[in-house]
């Protein structure tokens, strides 16, 4: 077993378990993680969402993201400046669409998440760019 450094289980699920948690999916879900869609710009449920609290992997649940982190980027898509933990991202290289990017991906259910940038604000100068299709919002409960 593979466990990150805050502690959440990173094992890769079979692909019996994904397509377990998959069977609840809506068609603009199945195509954004499974399939590595883009939603429209400025549609996104989460995009305007300020409260507190943590975003999680749609499919598998894994935290991907804190409240903290987020920032309004302008492009229309959740963005936020780092990852809840670093392990908790998987990078991989992008040439579709004619340009190089990089895609990031849950590394336990490898469900496409979106896009990182290196155009973001301080300290990190990142710009993880998401579908909200791809997450689930938690409120902290304090």
């Amino acid at each position: 077993m593979s466990v990150s450094a805050a502690g959440y289980d990173l094992t890769p699920l079979t692909p019996e378990q994904v397509n377990e948690k998959a069977a609840g999916l809506s068609e603009e879900e199945r195509r954004v993680l499974l399939d590595h869609g883009t939603e429209r710009p400025f549609c996104g449920t989460l995009l305007d969402n300020k409260n507190p609290g943590v975003y999680y992997c749609r499919l598998c649940e894994l935290p991907l993201f804190s409240s903290d982190s987020k920032f309004d980027s302008g492009t229309g898509w959740p963005s936020f400046f780092q990852p809840f933990d670093t392990d908790h991202i998987r990078y991989l290289e992008d040439s579709s669409m004619g340009m190089t990017r990089t895609e990031i991906r849950c590394p336990r259910c490898d469900s496409h998440l979106g896009h990182v940038f290196p155009d973001g604000p301080p300290p990190t100068g990142q710009r993880y760019c998401l579908n909200s299709v791809a997450m689930v919002f938690r409120e902290n409960q304090d």
